[in-house]
């Protein structure tokens, strides 16, 4: 796993991308700078397993490199599983096939470049948006939440995750809590300063409540969050109980 140094000696200058640079590094960047990125991934598949059809087709919009599926391959290699990974980033997907080749997971592992808001999915079953939406433009996030949820059958779930605004005078000290946890990552303070000026355009958070509205919105009505800490949370969401 290279290691991320790409805002370590010098300030941003452009807004962040999923590039070829960011993603040599995509793996220990989300590593030291999404806390309990492994947990929330072993909690989606405890979620998963306690699904009863024989067979689960799961979409990762926004897949990356591939890690999430990798792992929910690992943890439920016990499962009659098709995992398939949708992603606009090239040099992500170069990555994720080459992991699931190296893990000789490619019977159960695909991945595609699409744009998620318009690509077909077929079969779902769970539809994961990890992270992903909040790089979406706020306008077009209910027609993308309202799509995975026509995309779902009865009793089939969309789990998102996301970087959440708190509410009143918590949010600048949920902010210093996550900086804090990026120095014990050994992240300088340049470079978490460049890098949220480089993420401030791009990646734009909901609260909690305005992440549930969407869903609401969309038509879910049973949402729960499964996992919180401080300005990040995870969601659950089922379309009709069957």
């Amino acid at each position: 796993m290279s290691k991320d140094t790409i805002y370590q000696h010098t300030e941003s200058t452009t807004d962040f991308s999923f590039d070829d640079q960011v993603a040599e590094v995509f793996d220990d960047m989300v590593n030291r700078s999404v806390p309990l990125y492994d947990t929330v991934i072993d909690a989606v598949a405890q979620l998963l397993n306690q699904k009863q059809q024989e067979q689960l087709t799961v979409y990762d919009l926004g897949c990356s490199t591939g890690t999430t599926l990798l792992e929910l391959s690992r943890r439920l290699h016990h499962r009659s599983l098709q995992l398939i990974g949708i992603d606009n980033a090239p040099a992500m997907l170069t990555r994720a096939k080459r992991k699931a080749a190296m893990f000789s997971k490619t019977d159960v592992l695909s991945f595609r470049e699409d744009d998620i808001s318009t690509c077909p999915l077929p079969g779902a079953d769970v539809i994961l948006c990890n992270y992903t939406l909040q790089f979406t433009r706020p306008p077009v996030r209910h027609a993308l939440v309202q799509r995975f949820f026509q995309a779902l059958p009865d009793g089939g779930l969309l789990i998102i995750s996301e970087k959440v605004l708190a509410g009143g005078p918590f949010n600048r000290g949920f902010i210093d809590i996550y900086h804090d946890f990026k120095r014990r990552q050994g992240y300088s303070e340049l470079e978490i300063s460049a890098k949220r000026e480089a993420l401030e355009n791009v990646l734009v958070p909901f609260s909690v409540e305005e992440n549930i509205e969407l869903l609401r919105q969309a038509g879910f009505t049973h949402m729960e969050i499964f996992c919180k800490w401080f300005n990040f949370a995870s969601i659950v969401a089922l379309k009709n109980q069957p």
